[in-house]
């Protein structure tokens, strides 16, 4: 059984040291950059009752999601919450992009496209398994089609 307020006091002895060697180093620690987050399974999140952690004189409040490395991880590791931004994020250019490519060349197009939304669609997509990278894979036809011109990428499935 996990044993959530030994863990919490294990974890802010931790984040005292971690402050306190960052000081020797001239260095400190954000507390307006740091999250903290349960990692589990559903089941087992459910059943931590400790969301409010008391670090270095303030109360620090769980979270569900983080970014990290403009990563979004969320506390299950599903990588659904990445891969929803990723689509917003890339249809969002879409969007944007349409009416300006219409006056481009089919090289320049492709140019722009890939530049805005295929190399955001690339980046980490090594942390996610099959089913997520399928709807990584409609964005990226939406883009080929956008860039290729064969059709409109407002009429693609959006996420």
């Amino acid at each position: 059984m996990f044993d959530a307020p030994s863990a919490v006091t294990r974890f802010c002895q931790c984040i005292a040291d971690v402050a306190e060697w960052l000081s020797a180093s001239r260095l400190r620690l954000n507390p307006d950059k740091t999250v903290i987050m349960w990692l589990g399974l559903k089941h087992q999140d459910e059943k931590v009752i400790v969301h409010d952690i008391p670090v270095l004189q303030s109360s620090w409040t769980t979270v569900d999601t983080a970014r990290d490395l403009d990563v979004m991880l969320d506390s299950q590791l599903t990588m659904s919450a990445q891969v929803g931004a990723a689509c917003r994020s890339a249809y969002n250019y879409l969007r944007q992009l349409r009416p300006v490519v219409r006056a481009l060349s089919v090289e320049a197009r492709k140019t722009v496209v890939h530049e805005f939304v295929s190399s955001r669609l690339d980046y980490c997509n090594s942390l996610l398994f099959n089913s997520l990278v399928q709807r990584l894979q409609a964005v990226q036809n939406a883009a080929a089609r956008l860039a290729s011109g064969l059709a409109d990428p407002s009429t693609s499935r959006q996420y």
